[in-house]
């Protein structure tokens, strides 16, 4: 298993643990050896051993409410000491033959979905490195008993593109 594939499921199991309805929240990814060299004293709280060849995902403050997820990436730009990042997010998914049928007052399309008998809960994890490895994880919440959990390199590719970018050197003007 890759370090990357490790830490999506790994964030997975710990979203699962804290229950659903909860807002999103976005990681740096960190080598361990690279932690315990910036800031031994974080490392020691995470339990990093000198030795270890992990990945360390980081909990970052809370995005903004008021800017959708996509909009509020796009604001971010990664240290170089960060190797990478993901993201957990839920959404409400729906057949694209319901989605012809939402209003498109916003209010209104919420009480919409929140009673729609097609509706589908699903939490995403999304993981990107710089050298372009990916990985993610997706749950249905009536899948929360069986423990069912579909992974893939790329199951929300615009996601994994948004946080990418997160990730590109900025340019200088």
């Amino acid at each position: 298993m890759t370090h990357l594939k490790e830490v999506v499921l790994d964030l997975e199991r710990h979203s699962a643990e804290e229950g659903w309805d909860a807002p999103p929240r976005l990681y740096a990814l960190v080598e361990s050896a690279e932690l315990r060299r910036q800031e031994p004293g974080l490392a020691d709280q995470l339990g990093l051993s000198a030795d270890s060849d992990t990945i360390a995902a980081l909990e970052q403050p809370p995005l903004p409410d008021s800017v959708s997820i996509e909009e509020a990436l796009a604001t971010i730009a990664w240290p170089e000491a960060v190797t990478g990042c993901a993201l957990v997010v839920e959404r409400v998914v729906l057949p694209p033959e319901a989605e012809e049928q939402m209003p498109e007052d916003e209010a209104e399309a919420l009480a919409w979905l929140s009673e729609h008998p097609l509706r589908e809960d699903v939490r995403m994890v999304v993981g990107v490195l710089r050298d372009g490895s990916r990985h993610s994880a997706l749950r249905l919440r009536k899948h929360d008993k069986n423990d069912e959990v579909l992974t893939e390199a790329d199951l929300v590719p615009a996601l994994a593109d948004a946080l990418a970018a997160t990730l590109e050197p900025e340019i200088e003007t």
